[in-house]
């Protein structure tokens, strides 16, 4: 028998008393399994729909909209840039998805991604994913700082690099040790300014386009015809045009990974999960539509793909398409206002990033596969040592004050995206697990959120970032370079060590039948609560548009 129970309780109660009698069987081994249900030991459920929604939209908004967009712009030219943020989106949204249905499903206090891994999969897998996710968190925080301290950099103030990293880290700290109803406004209040500038720029890059600049040129697409829309990369032709596109769709990645998960990350700290998860899930693609889609398309109409300033590594503003734009069109004191607003999100990005790092580490900490010393909370349920120990890793920020802090951070970034779509392969293999068990034992019509084109999109989605992952530095086989290949592919070999380490020392199976599943232990624990959730409804026009918004 497994820590969650012996699998298939439908086949083995049959009829409709197959649920209570699972029920009732698997209550203690809750109270006393990997998943507490004492309330004692629990995380505090303080987040509101807005926090979660903001959260991840949070952590998908960091310095990758505002100056990667750029780089990809640069290299490809805008239509491969547009194109592949569209197609990234429809990846992303298959993963919220599939995220949404299993966390509205069992949305237990204190679980995280890699636990449904490990229970609907495989212990091994579990294990790799966990510590892969963690640290691809740890890094992105320290990348964030960096960021940051070079963006505070372009105001030339006399304040050293290394006193910049340590206020910012300091506050993340602060932000996330101290209570989950601080973090979530915080994050809400920091996600609220990037996307009111973010909307601002685009109204901005509308005008431009449009002619409505004060030196009144009207563009519309001229950029998409000269310098052109497509710049062939590697091969003439159409493969340099698609070799393009494909390049453009892997850099794309890095803007969004990681966010998806992050609504997964909080649902154990969710006020009415079954209501406020779908909610944000359904939002999600729109919300991301706009943003990405819409704001790409626009900087690659106001910024031509051969203007120099693009070119730059560093992360400054004045490499921002968007600083380009304004200034090629004649407008100016803007400069600082955007470069305020990537500071923000690279702020609130490095906040969500550590946010979820530390609940990584603690459910890792309760499932036995990280030192039980993480699993501690403080009385107002925040796991202190989980944070501080993610924390501390982000120290590696602080490698941003020699001369290579530039080419730290885009290793960093690297790193941190392969990491994602390994953590992304591992999701949609957990998800079609938990779907094929939920159908073999007859309970697939239980699950309270269904999204559309499932299972097919899944494994759509499991395909395309597959053939991402394994091609994401082919570049390097066209003209070698041992350091941007070690960039590319050096984390793959790292998950791997981790999950045929585990799965040798612990002689796990490599394959658990659905029906052995268990997707029962605590369901009825969540019924229960979420039975009592009453919707709230608006007393007034006001209320109806915060409550579409929120």
């Amino acid at each position: 028998m497994s820590k969650y129970g012996d699998g298939n309780f439908a086949e083995k109660q049959g009829g409709g008393e197959a649920l209570d009698v699972a029920y009732s069987h698997n209550q203690g081994q809750v109270m006393d399994g990997t998943i507490s249900l004492d309330a004692n030991h629990q995380l505090q459920r303080g987040l509101k729909s807005r926090h979660i929604q903001f959260l991840a939209l949070g952590g998908a908004i960091g310095t990758g909209l505002f100056v990667g967009s750029g780089g990809i712009l640069a290299t490809v030219g805008p239509a491969p840039l547009w194109l592949a943020y569209l197609s990234m989106m429809l990846l992303v949204w298959i993963v919220m998805n599939c995220i949404g249905e299993m966390c509205t499903y069992l949305p237990l206090r204190g679980i995280t991604l890699p636990y449904f891994t490990e229970r609907f999969v495989d212990a091994s897998l579990g294990f790799a994913a966990g510590w892969n996710y963690w640290y691809a968190y740890a890094i992105l925080v320290a990348a964030e700082a960096s960021a940051g301290a070079i963006l505070l950099n372009y105001w030339e103030t006399p304040v050293p690099t290394w006193a910049w990293i340590t206020i910012i880290l300091v506050v993340n700290l602060v932000l996330n040790i101290i209570a989950v109803e601080v973090f979530g406004e915080a994050e809400f209040w920091f996600a609220s300014i990037k996307f009111i500038t973010i909307m601002g720029l685009i109204i901005v890059g509308l005008v431009i386009m449009l002619g409505g600049g004060p030196n009144h040129n009207r563009l519309g697409f001229h950029y998409w015809n000269d310098p052109g829309a497509f710049k062939e990369y590697l091969a003439p032709g159409a493969t340099g045009r698609f070799a393009a596109y494909w390049t453009a769709f892997i850099r794309a990645g890095f803007s969004f990974i990681t966010s998806p998960e992050l609504i997964g990350l909080a649902a154990g700290e969710t006020i009415a999960p079954r209501r406020n998860i779908p909610k944000a899930a359904r939002r999600f693609l729109g919300r991301l539509a706009v943003f990405y889609g819409i704001s790409s398309l626009i900087v690659g109409c106001i910024v031509p793909s051969n203007n120099k300033n693009l070119l730059s590594g560093t992360s400054d503003a004045s490499a921002s398409p968007w600083v380009i734009g304004i200034q090629l069109a004649g407008i100016g004191g803007l400069n600082h206002v955007i470069n305020a607003a990537i500071l923000t999100s690279a702020w609130s990005a490095g906040n969500a990033f550590l946010y979820s790092g530390s609940r990584i580490l603690y459910s890792l900490a309760q499932n036995g596969q990280a030192p039980a010393v993480f699993t501690r909370t403080t009385r107002r349920g925040v796991p202190y040592t989980a944070v501080l120990m993610t924390w501390a890793f982000s120290l590696l920020a602080y490698l941003n004050v020699s001369n290579n802090g530039a080419q730290v951070f885009t290793w960093f970034s690297n790193l941190s995206t392969i990491s994602g779509y390994i953590g992304w392969i591992v999701l949609l293999i957990t998800y079609l697990r938990f779907r094929q068990a939920l159908k073999v034992q007859g309970l697939l019509a239980t699950l309270p959120f269904k999204t559309p084109g499932q299972p097919y999109a899944a494994w759509f989605a499991l395909v395309m970032i597959s053939i991402l992952t394994l091609t994401n530095g082919f570049q390097v086989f066209v003209k070698w370079n041992y350091k941007d290949f070690l960039a590319a592919y050096i984390t793959l070999p790292a998950f791997l060590v981790l999950y045929f380490g585990h799965k040798i020392w612990h002689r796990t199976p490599f394959h658990k039948p659905a029906g052995e599943i268990d997707v029962l232990t605590g369901k009825k624990e969540m019924d229960d609560m979420c039975a009592n959730d009453v919707e709230p409804v608006p007393r007034n026009w006001l209320e109806k548009i915060w409550f579409w918004i929120a």
